[in-house]
């Protein structure tokens, strides 16, 4: 392709004015930055822009013909919509060049109030494959910021398929999770990752074990912090990002002062210009290295640009870590005075609950459905030594279950590249033939699949991040049935959307659950031996990370390579149940649960669903005989928080 100036943008970022000023001295083509409220910084009172400033900043930048786009890219619970609208209006007064966005109430908001303000996907709305984009299409996203797990060749596709503007990080603080798939913050602390407010427990110590012994397996290996990941920096590829076919160069960095991001940018736009001028000729300025190297906060990678990361790109030892947000905390365990001064979830002419239950084997599926589930999720991820689903797999069950007046509602993968959308292609009209009782969905380009694929019902999943009625009332323009909440929500909360809500609405009451999903093998880069040609023997072993408040988190490995890290309690709401009957469903998560402990948790929150029903109470010790059969103890997760902590 022909290069000129305008063929790239060097996006920086801005968290006070001093930094914005110096963004756009030193050759931004365009800032991004936030205001005082629903954005993804919101740890600090002497960042961001109120809106006064916010109106100053717009005339500063086009006075200088520098884009500006402001960020409204995190979750929003029910208490925070009215001042979304409010604050939508007056964007749309002060004329921005883009909002960012992840939840997807601001879609439905943005369409509903005529506002024209191009629309960018955050990359926390994780959207990783080409279906999803011509949804988003639809709603106004004129651009979208790429998944972090995503190499340059898959983006070079990914923009000749879509014809979709692509925005990617090239410098600054990476997370270690999928984008939006990290909850651990939020359950813990009560302060979410996707609300701007993440603790960061990927920077936290940790020691890998073998989970069946407990023993210590990287006592000589290089360090504890096994999952902080060092600061992106592609200075010495801008080549091969330009040539990529990506347009806007992001760096991350809306917390730091005016003199880092000054560096940054003059350092960046040298070497930009001189590839766009000289391509054939250019060579990496190492005196523009060498300031970015001897002024760095943590050592430097390229993530998964040019690959998959290995443990060079992981900063082991801790010793350049800027800061450290938390420290490890025991998990919540019961607290019963935090949810008994609650009032029920009221829910008009709600029927009983459903009982669902996410299972792994066939055997666990027989298991749920013999002890009285109504639903089971089969398929999916399958966590090694397990294997895959086959299609006579899923023939068998939906003959066993639908024998037993049980659904049958068949999974897919949380996350869904090349590889898995190209699977899912062949897999939705088959299975489709069996004639299960629906899809469970992960992301839009899922659900655009299964919509394309099949007639089935569609419900959508965990993964979705649901915070509101409004991003209920998107999924449910979208062909959407039933949607699962997030785990993030405190029952306050919860309540308020389910109440709000014309879309069913399902939460998790019991099963392990996970914190982060991640595309990097964590054992792989802990571990000497650890090679899927070398030793697949390795990988059939269930390995986990002990964190420093004594909580064991399993790691789970899929089909894909992915790791589920899991939370070190399980979730368990049997003593609450009775503030819960306003769902439409009640889920089990016994991914990680054999087809014994299945069939028992199964059957205990059957009987008091029934109970319940009649008016009479549950057996309260019911639950404790199970927990001493269960791999982890239990918990009530983000329900000892009266709320997920606020964005205004």
């Amino acid at each position: 392709m022909l290069l000129t100036r305008k063929s790239v943008e060097l996006l920086a970022p801005a968290g006070t004015w001093d930094a914005l000023e110096a963004a756009v001295e030193s050759g931004a083509d365009a800032v991004y930055l936030g205001g005082k409220h629903f954005n993804m910084r919101m740890h600090r009172d002497d960042t961001n822009f109120d809106d006064e400033m916010l109106k100053k900043a717009v005339a500063y930048t086009h006075a200088r013909d520098v884009k500006l786009y402001i960020t409204i890219n995190n979750l929003m619970s029910e208490e925070e919509l009215p001042a979304l609208k409010q604050y939508l209006a007056y964007l749309e007064e002060i004329r921005p060049d883009a909002l960012l966005v992840q939840d997807f109430a601001v879609l439905r908001m943005v369409r509903e109030m005529g506002v024209t303000i191009p629309l960018h996907a955050s990359v926390m709305m994780n959207t990783h494959n080409e279906h999803a984009i011509k949804k988003l299409k639809e709603y106004g996203i004129t651009r979208v910021v790429a998944g972090r797990e995503m190499t340059l060749s898959e983006l070079s596709l990914f923009r000749e398929r879509t014809g979709i503007e692509v925005e990617y990080f090239m410098h600054g603080d990476m997370c270690f999770s999928e984008s939006g798939q990290c909850i651990h913050s939020g359950v813990l602390f009560g302060q979410s990752g996707n609300r701007g407010r993440c603790l960061k427990p990927c920077r936290w110590p940790y020691q890998l074990i073998d989970e069946a012994t407990h023993e210590v397996l990287d006592e000589n290996g290089p360090g504890p912090y096994k999952l902080a990941i060092k600061d992106m920096c592609m200075y010495r590829s801008i080549p091969e990002l330009i040539q990529s076919g990506v347009f806007s160069f992001k760096i991350e960095g809306r917390m730091r002062p005016a003199d880092f991001i000054r560096r940054i940018v003059t350092t960046y736009r040298k070497a930009i210009d001189a590839y766009i001028e000289d391509p054939a000729g250019y060579q990496t300025d190492e005196e523009g290295w060498k300031a970015l190297y001897e002024n760095r906060a943590r050592d430097f990678t390229t993530t998964f640009a040019l690959g998959k990361p290995t443990k060079q790109d992981i900063g082991f030892t801790g010793e350049r870590e800027p800061r450290f947000f938390s420290h490890a905390v025991a998990e919540a365990g019961f607290q019963e005075d935090i949810l008994k001064a609650e009032p029920a979830i009221a829910k008009e002419n709600a029927a009983p609950p459903r009982l669902s239950v996410r299972v792994n084997t066939p055997e666990s599926a027989k298991a749920a459905v013999e002890n009285g589930a109504d639903a089971v999720y089969v398929g999916g991820e399958a966590f090694l030594p397990l294997r895959p689903w086959t299609l006579k797999d899923y023939a068998e069950i939906i003959r066993f279950a639908h024998e037993k007046k049980t659904k049958v509602i068949i999974q897919t993968p949380r996350t869904t590249m090349r590889r898995e959308c190209g699977e899912l292609e062949q897999f939705l009209p088959a299975v489709s033939e069996l004639q299960p009782d629906g899809i469970l969905v992960s992301n839009l380009g899922t659900l655009s699949l299964a919509k394309q694929h099949t007639k089935l019902p569609i419900q959508a999943d965990l993964s979705f991040n649901l915070f509101n009625h409004l991003a209920a009332e998107f999924l449910k323009d979208n062909g959407v049935v039933m949607a699962a909440a997030s785990l993030e929500l405190s029952f306050h909360q919860l309540k308020a959307m389910v109440e709000a809500s014309s879309l069913p609405i399902e939460a998790v009451v019991h099963g392990s659950y996970e914190s982060m999903l991640c595309d990097h093998n964590i054992p792989a880069m802990s571990l000497p031996h650890y090679h899927f040609l070398d030793h697949p023997e390795l990988m059939e072993k269930h390995y986990a990370l002990l964190d420093q408040a004594g909580e064991v988190h399993s790691i789970r490995i899929d089909q894909y390579d992915r790791n589920h890290i899991y939370f070190g309690k399980d979730l368990c709401l049997y003593p609450y149940l009775d503030k819960l009957n306003g769902l439409a469903s009640c889920r089990i998560e016994a991914q990680d649960y054999s087809a014994g402990l299945t069939a028992s948790v199964t059957k205990a929150y059957r009987n008091a669903l029934d109970q319940l029903s009649k008016g009479a109470s549950p057996d309260p010790d019911v639950i404790w005989g199970i927990e001493k059969n269960s791999p982890r103890r239990f918990g009530i997760g983000t329900f000892r928080f009266r709320e997920s902590r606020n964005s205004i």
